[in-house]
């Protein structure tokens, strides 16, 4: 039986250890709250991140990530963006010689630009061909309750990715893989941004004509950057770039649109974060994009007003008021 250690037992963390178990994988779930370890062994829940939510047998839990890593084929790390670095650091000598490691993670580094694939790399002195991205439309509370939804298990490696696929795929849940990993990590990371962007301005009373414009733009935006990074333009038509992007402007669920949402109708930022509850990528995102676009020259002006309202407090009005205002041109420049 294939074996796998996920970290972090938060929504997401916990929610793709259900997944695994679903398939049939054996699962190993670390997480640093030792009651939320007591009650997912005890009782099958996870009350503080999926209340009213039962999981499935074939998940144990545990506090000591050592033991999870223990003879794992499998290592799925679901960790805060930001944080991941200075988390996972004193466990490199634990992960197995042999198993794939995939980032369940949708950021970029602050200060680093790195993409967190490059984080787990970097930290546990991974090959490239090991190392995996798990990105698309998968908003953890709906693949709780199994509703269907597919995925993108993005490897340059295809016998390493075909592997994370089979371990995942059930009636429920579909993975379907990619050789992109730029791509589809880029998706993930900068989706985000934009919804944050649609949650603002959905705050602000705008209706579907704006959403829509806004998430079209945003992949715009999305696929001229990945491009100049060397990603395949078709990912961005694909599940992680316009599914992933849809499904988090789009739902309440999403944090990122939840926080914009927030800010739309006038909060701060620090309000709108503690209002929102869990962590909103998107935040220190938009400050990794914006700064990864303008070292490749690539104009970002949803990101930049996402920036701007966010991290520089300028008024929402002036900042719609100057995205209306930039000079017009063709849409396929």
């Amino acid at each position: 039986m294939t074996r796998a250690a996920v970290l972090g037992a938060g929504a997401w963390g916990t929610t793709f250890a259900a997944v695994l178990a679903d398939a049939g994988t054996e699962v190993t779930l670390w997480g640093r709250d030792a009651d939320v370890a007591d009650q997912i062994n005890a009782e099958r829940r996870n009350e503080r991140f999926l209340p009213g939510m039962d999981l499935p047998e074939g998940i144990v839990a545990t506090v000591d990530a050592r033991e999870a890593l223990a003879g794992a084929d499998i290592v799925a790390v679901a960790l805060p963006a930001q944080r991941v670095r200075g988390i996972i650091g004193e466990w490199a000598d634990a992960v197995p010689a042999g198993a794939v490691v995939a980032s369940l993670m949708k950021g970029i580094e602050v200060g680093t630009h790195a993409r967190m694939s490059d984080v787990l790399r970097e930290v546990w002195d991974l090959p490239a061909e090991r190392t995996l991205v798990v990105s698309g439309p998968n908003l953890a509370r709906e693949i709780a309750v199994k509703q269907p939804t597919a995925t993108v298990v993005a490897g340059t490696d295809s016998h390493a990715a075909e592997m994370l696929a089979t371990a995942t795929a059930s009636s429920y849940f579909r993975p379907y893989t990619n050789p992109d990993v730029v791509g589809v990590e880029l998706c993930g990371a900068f989706k985000n941004v934009i919804a944050v962007g649609v949650g603002v301005t959905d705050g602000m009373g705008f209706g579907h004509n704006t959403t829509a414009t806004v998430i079209t733009r945003g992949l715009a935006e999305i696929t001229r950057l990945g491009v100049a990074l060397g990603a395949h333009p078709d990912t961005f038509s694909g599940l992680a770039g316009m599914g992933d992007l849809i499904a988090t402007c789009a739902s309440p669920l999403s944090r990122n649109h939840t926080l914009g949402a927030h800010i739309g109708r006038g909060l701060s930022l620090a309000d709108a974060i503690e209002r929102t509850g869990g962590t909103a990528e998107g935040v220190q995102t938009s400050l990794s994009i914006q700064e990864l676009a303008r070292a490749h020259v690539i104009d970002v002006p949803i990101c930049d007003a996402v920036v701007d309202m966010l991290h520089h407090e300028q008024p929402l009005s002036d900042v719609l008021t100057s995205l209306l205002s930039r000079p017009r041109k063709a849409e396929l420049s």
